[in-house]
């Protein structure tokens, strides 16, 4: 159910009228299903410690998902303080499979995508986002989820991840290239019975 009131409701329903909601915006960016359900629940009691300023200036679950939308950034940029292993694949398989290294040119062009504005509205394609997204190596989908779902630029992206601005660019390149190679295979070439 959509929440289009202004006016906050009774803290004790916002689990049941949002929570479904603020968990799918929760899990599509940091991709553990733990960690998002803890993100919805640091959501909700920041929102019970502060609900008396809720002005109502837009709904109750656009108000939730800005606060969570913050605790992901926190959640970011506490994992980008924790030490991590390294990557185990080879970072630069994937481009070297898709580029010729004497020209740089693709070996084979992407394949022609439909409308993408048709696959935006489907919710299939978004499980298949979402699958890919979990394929993503943790560096390469976080720094894409806080960039092109979170609308975070490179300064702040890179304040958050702790790296720097031209490491966020190979971040964001692979991610990029990854996605596209996945939603090839998972969306747009799965039989083409997709809309």
């Amino acid at each position: 159910m959509h929440d289009d009131s202004h006016a906050p409701s009774e803290p004790h329903s916002w689990l049941d009228r949002h929570g479904d909601a603020l968990y799918r915006y929760a899990l599509m960016r940091v991709r553990e299903p733990a960690a998002a359900e803890d993100l919805v629940q640091e959501t909700l009691l920041a929102a019970l410690r502060t609900h008396s300023r809720f002005a109502g200036e837009s709904s109750e679950r656009t108000w939730l998902i800005a606060i969570l939308k913050n605790k992901v950034i926190d959640h970011f940029r506490r994992y980008a303080h924790e030490a991590t292993l390294p990557e185990s694949e080879d970072p630069d398989a994937l481009i070297d499979a898709l580029f010729e290294k004497s020209s740089d040119h693709w070996l084979s062009f992407p394949n022609a995508w439909q409308n993408p504005d048709t696959a935006l509205e489907n919710s299939r394609f978004w499980q298949v986002f979402a699958d890919c997204m979990q394929g993503l190596p943790a560096r390469q989908a976080q720094a894409f989820a806080l960039t092109e779902l979170e609308g975070l630029d490179t300064d702040d992206l890179c304040k958050v991840l702790s790296v720097t601005s031209s490491n966020v660019w190979v971040l964001l390149h692979r991610a990029r290239l990854r996605l596209r190679e996945c939603l090839e295979q998972r969306w747009f070439d799965a039989g083409k019975e997709n809309p």
